[in-house]
């Protein structure tokens, strides 16, 4: 590893001094407490969440509330909160979802052979916790898209580890408590990973099922929900969702088309992300930019489609920023992250009814630099089931 004074990235991996850790334990505490002190509930998204536990527990249905869109599983897993009183939840919640956060911008940076002491460590994640509007969103918000932003990168470490079939169940316990990570089922398709894909699959079948007879309508999710997100018109949450079904209308598109449009985008991101995969390469880029561009991809289509499920593969990419032709060193990842920046304003888009229209150019944007990266270079064929090429030793990328 190089260290030598001209060479950034040989001072970015040297350790972080004390003052540098305190700042950022200073910036993530204030978020946290800016949260409790505002939210009585934890964050509105968690709430839902924990409003649906509670009502479960009454002898109630979960699923009357229509903005509970979770799987069974998820009720059995709120139960705790449910328990808890609203005093202890306004702080725990958005501690929990900050320390989430926290987890996953570690296991991207041991990934990408980062030292988890190291400045690049500190300021990373200082530069997410401040530079970046959605962190503050999630960590008010106390979304369950934070389990996401965990799971995924800890997954990606454990395969690139070999241990394909745990990084499977990571996935798998991470969609039984939001189904958000389900495009990632093509990353171990796409590798031969059949027991990782079984794991993936049976862990949220099972948790789900089980969790279904213990409800007052064990088909609610089927019969209510999933129309809801096909079909379902909910005014106010469309105003906030960033992909181009929902974006494009709101600028005189056809329905149909937008619909068409984000259906094309995503089918060709996933091409790209295949390709990508195919071009195997060593080291941890090539997992790291396939599993965010199936990310992505599902993102320009997925209903609904919000401006902090970026958070889910923004670490992953930003902490192989020291890897030449790594996405995070193109100048439109960089571009892409600038309406983000919070207390920019934006003429006409001010508002938070119009921060969609920001949040669509960052998620495009971010969607078509991660696909061209896919399709850069020369594909070499790799056989299902075969392992990656070794990776290069820790000193390589700097």
């Amino acid at each position: 590893m190089r260290t030598g004074k001209s060479d950034i990235f040989g001072w970015l991996v040297r350790p972080a001094d004390r003052r540098l850790w305190t700042v950022l334990a200073v910036v993530l505490a204030a978020s946290a407490l800016r949260t409790a002190r505002a939210a009585g509930d934890g964050g509105m998204d968690n709430a839902i969440v924990v409003r649906a536990a509670r009502s479960w527990l009454a002898g109630g249905d979960p699923y009357d509330d229509p903005h509970f869109l979770y799987f069974p599983s998820a009720v059995l897993a709120a139960a705790p909160q449910a328990l808890l009183p609203g005093a202890v939840l306004r702080v725990l919640v958005p501690c929990a979802v900050t320390a989430l956060l926290v987890l996953g911008w570690a296991a991207a940076l041991r990934l990408h052979r980062v030292p988890l002491g190291s400045r690049f460590a500190a300021l990373g994640l200082l530069g997410l916790a401040a530079g970046f509007a959605p962190f503050g969103h999630l960590v008010r918000l106390g979304n369950w898209t934070v389990t996401a932003a965990a799971a995924l990168p800890l997954a990606l470490l454990l395969a690139s580890r070999g241990r394909w079939t745990a990084a499977g169940a990571v996935i798998g316990a991470a969609v039984a408590l939001k189904p958000l990570l389900a495009p990632v089922l093509l990353l171990f398709l796409f590798a031969g990973r059949w027991r990782a894909l079984a794991a993936a699959v049976l862990i949220p079948a099972c948790a789900s099922g089980a969790a279904a007879l213990l409800l007052p309508d064990p088909a609610g999710f089927l019969t209510r929900t999933l129309p809801f997100l096909l079909h379902g018109d909910d005014g106010f949450v469309r105003l906030y969702e960033a992909s181009p079904a929902a974006v494009l209308p709101r600028l005189g598109v056809p329905l149909s088309l937008a619909r068409a449009l984000g259906v094309l985008a995503a089918g060709a991101g996933v091409l790209c992300a295949y390709r990508r995969w195919r071009r195997s390469d060593p080291g941890p880029l090539r997992l790291a930019e396939t599993g965010a561009g199936l990310m992505l991809s599902a993102f320009l289509v997925s209903r609904p489609s919000y401006d902090h499920y970026l958070l889910v593969v923004l670490p992953l990419l930003l902490a192989g920023l020291p890897y030449a032709g790594s996405v995070a060193r193109r100048p439109w990842f960089w571009i892409a992250l600038v309406p983000q920046l919070p207390g920019l304003g934006w003429p006409w888009l001010e508002t938070d009814r119009r921060r969609a229209f920001r949040d669509a150019f960052t998620l495009c944007a971010l969607a078509v630099t991660v696909a061209r990266r896919g399709v850069a270079g020369s594909a070499v064929p790799v056989t299902a089931g075969e392992r990656p090429a070794p990776a290069p030793s820790p000193a390589a990328p700097f």
